[in-house]
């Protein structure tokens, strides 16, 4: 690709983030903490040439007419570049690299960041076919425990996934990938999430997997949910369980339909079931903090089962019982 000062970076599997604050001011982070490098781009004509050479061959530009891209590298990682005048101290160049080894539930058991109990209730829950969301802050780790309980469906059933940017690597023999586009130069040719989740409707699918959850395709991703597609996943920037099914709130208003505030959450509770809710730690381990179930609505709030929480930096039983699974609290 020839990205220049970058290359070892890319080459070296410890890293998970390259950021590039300014052309001689570059981070990383290794095992969830950020550290500082002592890698420079020799000015910001060299920096700018590296984010064209990987805009380009994507069809994509990025010029102070379209200062912000968003792009992949060939192996999957994910780019994001913005240059001036939208970056006051000069082109910014983010790169979040695409893991190589999948991360299995024997790994996340290994770092405790799931117990034998909450595993074995996630994978029955996948298996029942129960509607999850998957929650928690920017780099947690959402997409990858995406992965990973999509990859439990089986494979009789036909999946059809849906992302901003392609990051899920299902090894699944039924499945279709979907990726919106942004627009072209002119303006047009965007295709956005809703479009393709409507769009998806119409292939049949047993599940569908959304990459993330961030605006209007909220309302028909619900829909979907509550009309014969269960088992279906996706992920949502929330810290806990009744945020997220607020921020869904927020996103079902943007779709721009006047519901009433009722029916919306009635929509919200029936689609939803489980919700599980991950977080970094200070250390930067990656954890599951929370798993819940929604159980419906009383009057108009939302009814919350805790199933697992963090307590004493572990993930325990609450000992109350699962609306669905055979899990009791043991």
């Amino acid at each position: 690709m020839g990205l220049g000062p970058l290359s070892a970076l890319i080459a070296d599997e410890g890293i998970s983030e390259i950021m590039v604050n300014h052309y001689n001011s570059i981070f990383i982070e290794r095992q969830g903490k950020l550290l500082p490098t002592d890698i420079r781009f020799r000015s910001e004509e060299e920096l700018l040439q590296v984010i064209e050479r990987i805009v380009l061959p994507l069809g994509r530009r990025i010029d102070s007419a379209q200062p912000m891209v968003d792009a992949r590298l060939p192996d999957g990682s994910r780019v994001n570049a913005v240059i001036a005048p939208l970056a006051l101290r000069g082109a910014c160049l983010t790169i979040r690299k695409f893991a190589r080894k999948t991360i299995d539930f024997d790994d996340l058991t290994r770092l405790n960041a799931i117990t034998d109990s909450a595993k074995a209730y996630l994978q029955e829950m996948v298996r029942i076919r129960k509607n999850i969301l998957i929650v928690g802050g920017t780099g947690t780790g959402k997409t990858t425990l995406l992965n990973l309980l999509a990859s439990e469906v089986p494979e009789n059933q036909r999946i059809i996934t849906i992302e901003d940017a392609a990051e899920l690597k299902l090894r699944h023999v039924n499945l279709i990938a979907l990726e919106a586009r942004p627009a072209n130069a002119e303006g047009r040719g965007q295709v956005t999430i809703r479009e393709l989740l409507i769009n998806a409707l119409r292939m049949r699918p047993d599940r569908i997997v959304v990459g993330e959850c961030r605006g209007a395709e909220a309302l028909d991703m619900l829909q979907a949910m509550n009309t014969g597609h269960e088992g279906s996943l996706s992920t949502l920037h929330a810290n806990s369980p009744r945020e997220a099914l607020q921020r869904l709130e927020v996103m079902v208003m943007l779709a721009g339909f006047e519901l009433p505030l009722t029916a919306v959450r009635q929509q919200i509770a029936s689609a939803i079931q489980v919700i599980v809710q991950i977080a970094r730690l200070s250390d930067g381990r990656r954890v599951i903090k929370a798993i819940s179930e929604v159980v419906g609505l009383e009057s108009i709030a939302y009814q919350i089962t805790p199933l697992f929480e963090w307590r004493d930096s572990q993930l325990c039983c609450t000992g109350m019982g699962s609306e669905w699974g055979q899990h009791n609290g043991h």
